[in-house]
């Protein structure tokens, strides 16, 4: 769904970092830090300050269009994403970061989770990590 509805939906507007952040998320296919974003967009002539790009993704982030992507070494950045549920499939090589369905896979494993410690499973976090086509040919 297109930056535009999803706004209106919520009763919200497209402003114009708002529109600046996900262009250049976009732009990508690996994870970007905010900083990235703040100097891509100064680089561009947007007049965007760093605290904006955070605000910005955070909102995007509620709204599912955005997800972190936690790298190597605990740092993380951000992807845009698809509607519904998916995660990410991270290269540990380039870092490019590939979506993947993953809603109907997971119940049962969730299920099993739930029956063994009682837990009442509210969220999850899935990434996996590997190595894509193009690092394998190398």
């Amino acid at each position: 769904m297109e930056l535009q509805s999803v706004l209106n939906q919520k009763g919200l507007r497209l402003t114009q970092p708002r529109r600046v952040v996900m262009e250049i998320l976009e732009s990508t296919s690996a994870p970007i830090s905010p900083q990235f974003i703040y100097r891509t967009s100064q680089e561009r002539g947007e007049e965007i300050g760093l605290v904006t790009v955070y605000r910005t993704l955070d909102l995007l982030m509620a709204l599912d269009l955005v997800r972190r992507v936690h790298g190597q070494g605990g740092c993380h950045g951000y992807v845009s994403a698809s509607p519904g549920h998916y995660h990410h499939i991270v290269c540990r090589e380039c870092g490019k970061a590939v979506e993947f369905d993953g809603a109907q896979d997971l119940s049962d494993l969730l299920n099993r989770i739930k029956k063994q410690t009682h837990f009442i499973i509210d969220g999850h976090l899935l990434q996996l990590q590997g190595i894509c086509p193009e690092c394998q040919n190398g």
